[in-house]
């Protein structure tokens, strides 16, 4: 996923230092006083830069906040990805153990969680009309996972894409909409209960 277009290129960012300071004027704006106020001119302002070359980069907000989103999501995953590695067992017990690992981190993101309070707009196309490019990169690293544990038989048969989706919208609900259930479902519980229904989708019948 390259900094310039959540839904461009192979998945793999450009080094691009200007872009990542940019970025950060969005994110620092974004905290300050909302979405609906940023302007591309706000970034440059903050970044010190001239509003060129933010325009260069992108041609409009929605475009700048799906970058700025898809480095978060992607720091999210790197961060997560050791410590779902070091709680070992088989495939599925890694790949359900990241899954959980990263959605409980998505519900603490301080931005994410700025855009779902005050303009959770923003996330509609991402939710409901089509996947960005951090949702195909996880979704990628997820059908790797998913093969690794078809091949050591921790993982039920079936399409590893179909497999991986399925957990996406599991876990892109678990992360978005858990406000809805906590009256009934706090947090921990909903997080014990996505383990448990993670491990049950992917578990071969049969198999503890």
């Amino acid at each position: 996923m390259s900094i310039s277009n959540e839904d461009g290129g192979d998945g793999s960012p450009s080094p691009d230092p200007l872009a990542d300071t940019l970025l950060d004027a969005a994110y620092e704006s974004i905290a300050l006083f909302g979405l609906r106020r940023l302007t591309l001119t706000d970034v440059a302002r903050r970044a010190g830069v001239s509003r060129p070359t933010v325009y260069r980069r992108w041609r409009d907000i929605g475009t700048l906040l799906a970058d700025l989103l898809t480095r978060e999501m992607r720091a999210v995953a790197d961060a997560v990805t050791p410590r779902a590695a070091v709680a070992g067992g088989d495939a599925r017990a890694r790949l359900v153990a990241g899954t959980v690992l990263v959605v409980a981190e998505l519900r603490g993101h301080p931005l994410l969680g700025r855009i779902i309070d005050t303009e959770p707009e923003a996330l509609i196309t991402y939710t409901f009309h089509r996947l960005g490019s951090s949702q195909l990169s996880l979704l990628a690293v997820a059908e790797r996972q998913i093969r690794a544990g078809q091949a050591d038989g921790s993982v039920r048969a079936g399409d590893p894409a179909e497999l991986a989706r399925m957990m996406l919208l599991a876990a892109q609900s678990a992360a978005l909409s858990w406000r809805l259930v906590e009256d009934t479902l706090p947090l921990e519980r909903q997080t014990a209960e996505l383990r448990r229904m993670l491990d049950a989708y992917l578990r071969p019948e049969g198999r503890e």
